[in-house]
C-alpha cells in the first residue's frame, strides 16, 4: 500500500474518503493491502479441493471478491473490512468454481438427490429430518448415506453471495449477511420489514445444533475443518460431513421457503 497515503490519514479515514470519492488511487491501495487476505482464503479453500483445482486459479477468483468487497464496503456499519471481505472473497471463489462446473456429473446428481430428498421429507414432516429418515427415503442404509455424504463433501458448495431480492434489486439480502455469531442469530433483533433476512435466519436456526455451529465457525469465525474438529472434539472428516449436510439441508430449506414466497 502507498506509504504516503497512510502517513497522512488513518485507514478508517481513507475508507470514508473512498466511499465518497471512489478514488482509483485509493482502490488500488486497498487492493495491494488486502491481497494477502485473498491468498489466505484461497489457501483455506484449496485444502478441501481435489488436486485438479489449482491454488493460483482460486487466488484469481478471490480477487474478484476482494474488488467487490472494496467497492461495496460501508465503514459506517462498524464492521471490520477484513471480516466483511473474507465472506465476499470466499463467495467469489465458490461462485466461480460452480460456474466452471468442476464437479463430476455423477457426484453433482447425487448431491442434488440428497438435497431434494431432504426438502421433500422436511416439508412433509414439518421438522428437521434425521440421517436415518433421509437414508430411508433414499432407499439406502444409514451407513451408505454417511459414505455418500463423504463422497460429495467439498462439492455441495453453499454460496454466501446467493442473493434474495425483496421487491426490487435495490433491496436484497445475501445468505452471508445472515450467518453471524450465535448471539446475533435472533430474528427478534431484525427490523420487521426485512422479511427475507428473517426467513434465512430462521432456516439457519432450524439446522441441527452441530451443523449450525460448523457453519458459524467456518464462515463467521473463519476456522478450518481441523480447527473446528478440535473445538467440537471430533475428527476432521466428521466436520466435513456436518458441513456438507448443513449446506444441503440449508439449500433445501431455502428452496422450499423461496417456493412459498414466490
Amino acid at each position: 500500500m502507498s506509504t504516503s497515503i497512510f502517513d497522512e490519514k488513518t485507514e478508517d479515514e481513507l475508507w470514508l474518503e473512498f466511499k465518497k470519492t471512489q478514488s482509483p488511487e485509493l482502490r488500488n491501495a486497498f487492493i495491494r493491502q488486502y491481497m494477502p487476505l485473498v491468498k489466505y482464503v484461497a489457501g483455506k479453500v484449496h485444502t478441501g479441493m481435489p488436486g485438479s483445482v489449482e491454488f493460483d486459479d482460486l487466488v484469481g477468483f478471490g480477487q474478484f471478491g476482494l474488488l467487490d468487497a472494496i467497492n461495496k464496503y460501508d465503514p459506517e456499519k462498524n464492521v471490520k473490512f477484513k471480516t466483511y471481505a473474507v465472506t465476499r472473497i470466499r463467495g467469489a471463489i465458490f461462485d466461480e468454481l460452480r460456474s466452471i462446473d468442476w464437479v463430476p456429473r455423477s457426484v453433482r446428481q447425487k448431491s442434488k438427490e440428497i438435497e431434494d430428498t431432504i426438502g421433500r421429507l422436511e416439508a412433509k414432516l414439518g421438522r428437521t429430518a434425521s440421517d436415518a429418515e433421509v437414508a430411508g427415503a433414499m432407499g439406502i442404509s444409514e451407513e451408505e448415506f454417511q459414505q455418500t455424504i463423504l463422497k460429495v463433501s467439498g462439492t455441495s458448495i453453499l454460496s454466501l453471495n446467493d442473493v434474495w431480492y425483496s421487491g426490487d434489486e435495490s433491496d436484497h439480502v445475501s445468505i452471508g449477511d445472515c450467518i453471524e455469531s450465535p448471539s446475533s442469530l435472533n430474528p427478534d433483533v431484525i427490523v420487521e420489514r426485512e422479511e427475507i433476512r428473517r426467513v434465512i435466519i430462521e432456516a439457519i436456526n432450524e439446522l441441527p445444533e452441530k451443523e449450525k455451529m460448523v457453519l458459524v465457525l467456518y464462515y463467521y469465525e473463519d476456522l478450518t475443518f481441523k480447527e473446528i474438529g478440535q473445538v467440537l472434539n471430533v475428527s476432521e472428516s466428521r466436520i466435513s460431513q456436518l458441513h456438507t449436510k448443513a449446506n444441503l439441508r440449508l439449500r433445501s430449506k431455502l428452496t422450499n421457503i423461496r417456493k412459498g414466497i414466490l
